[in-house]
């Protein structure tokens, strides 16, 4: 059973009053842990159980007031949103693996520039990530992966060949459906990447690993064939097989331990000597569903935002431009006027096939005439047209060609 569906069951079963209790004791219990942190492993302090009762009285009682106000009166950030889907924080460890966690705990508070520079790269997608893995039922935690993973850069790449947010190598990114070509590569798209990322982590987990996210992250990390062994070379030894117990490669023996520091640093920051950026609680951008090929110099000029920005949010664009065949939504940002977005998304728009564009175009490495007329909003065929070329894949660098048949 996956962790979404566990959550949708007990959403169900639920009546109205009891979530509410639930809900004014989760938030009790989360006051309480927020001021209490008196080691370097945070610990939980029970919530109290007073509020059962507060429906009966004709009055609302002092800590129910207190708590509705407290709603009103303190606006969630990112990090705040994060702080409450945490679920491992108050997981006690055993001596041997809570000394694991410390000493990542040790090496990132020892640079604390670098946790601000992360954080600072992670503006545009923490937020949106620590939805998708709420709605999921994920710990919080799980949106710390790119952390670790890439340092939030969506555009990382690494020496063996992964890629994006979540570094998936190329064979993973195949089986995931994340679509690769010259023009588009779906690892580097963070909205497509990122439910791929959660997918997975959520399936290995049903299949191999009752639901254990953590033995998943290894799977993740060094491959499930990898874990499996390592998992059954600890049982044989009498050991319960959590991926505590894993005699696992090195990276993967640091995974989980770096992803549980990281988190609580971010749980207490101040204890830390770390300062967070300020990040907003809703999502910095906007999707648009595109039906047309689009540049995003196009996109630019008919939204007024900079190329820069865009290139930014849609770095799985590799040629500027974006083209329904390989993906549809592009990125905006979240200001961006709405009738504008539902006018760019518009399938035959007259604004974006008169957008300035310029007669020529001079080839440079790496270009195709594919690519080319995506970027210009041009058909393929009337470059080779009005270019009277033969072999459209010999493109030269350097070679001149009319974007106007003129």
């Amino acid at each position: 059973m996956t962790y979404r569906t566990i959550r949708q069951r007990l959403l169900l079963s639920a009546g109205s009053t009891v979530i509410m209790g639930l809900l004014m004791a989760a938030a009790a219990s989360s006051q309480a842990s927020a001021t209490n942190y008196s080691s370097t492993y945070p610990s939980a302090t029970p919530a109290p159980s007073a509020a059962a009762d507060s429906h009966t009285s004709a009055r609302p009682s002092t800590f129910y007031t207190h708590f509705w106000e407290s709603l009103v009166l303190e606006p969630r950030d990112a990090w705040s949103a994060l702080r409450a889907n945490f679920q491992w924080q108050d997981k006690q460890l055993s001596p041997e693996a809570q000394a694991r966690v410390d000493k990542w705990i040790e090496h990132y508070q020892a640079s604390p520039q670098n946790i601000v520079a992360i954080t600072q790269r992670s503006a545009p997608w923490l937020a949106w990530i620590t939805q998708q893995v709420e709605e999921r039922g994920l710990p919080g935690e799980i949106a710390l992966i790119p952390f670790v993973e890439s340092s939030f850069d969506p555009s990382a790449r690494s020496h063996r060949g992964a890629a994006g947010l979540w570094q998936f190598m190329p064979g993973t990114g195949d089986a995931l459906g994340l679509v690769r070509n010259g023009n588009y590569d779906g690892r580097l798209d963070v909205v497509t990447s990122t439910d791929a990322a959660l997918e997975y982590l959520e399936m290995q987990a049903d299949q191999w690993y009752e639901g254990d996210l953590m033995l998943s992250l290894a799977a993740y990390n060094a491959g499930a064939g990898t874990v499996n062994r390592a998992q059954r070379q600890a049982l044989s030894q009498g050991l319960s097989g959590e991926y505590w117990d894993l005699a696992l490669p090195n990276e993967t023996m640091q995974y989980v331990p770096k992803l549980k520091a990281i988190a609580t640093i971010i749980s207490d920051p101040e204890f830390y000597g770390v300062d967070l950026p300020e990040i907003h609680s809703d999502p910095a951008f906007a999707k648009v569903r595109l039906e047309q090929p689009v540049s995003l110099a196009q996109a630019s000029q008919l939204l007024d935002v900079s190329q820069a920005a865009l290139a930014e949010l849609n770095p799985g664009l590799l040629n500027g431009s974006i083209d329904p065949n390989s993906a549809q939504t592009l990125l905006v940002p979240e200001e961006v006027d709405t009738q504008v977005l539902a006018q760019l998304s518009q399938s035959g728009n007259s604004t974006l096939t008169t957008a300035e564009a310029p007669d020529t175009y001079r080839v440079e490495n790496g270009d195709n005439l594919s690519a080319i007329a995506a970027r210009y909003n041009l058909d393929q065929q009337d470059l080779i047209r009005w270019n009277a070329i033969d072999r459209p894949e010999a493109l030269q660098p350097g070679q001149l060609l009319s974007l106007s048949g003129r």
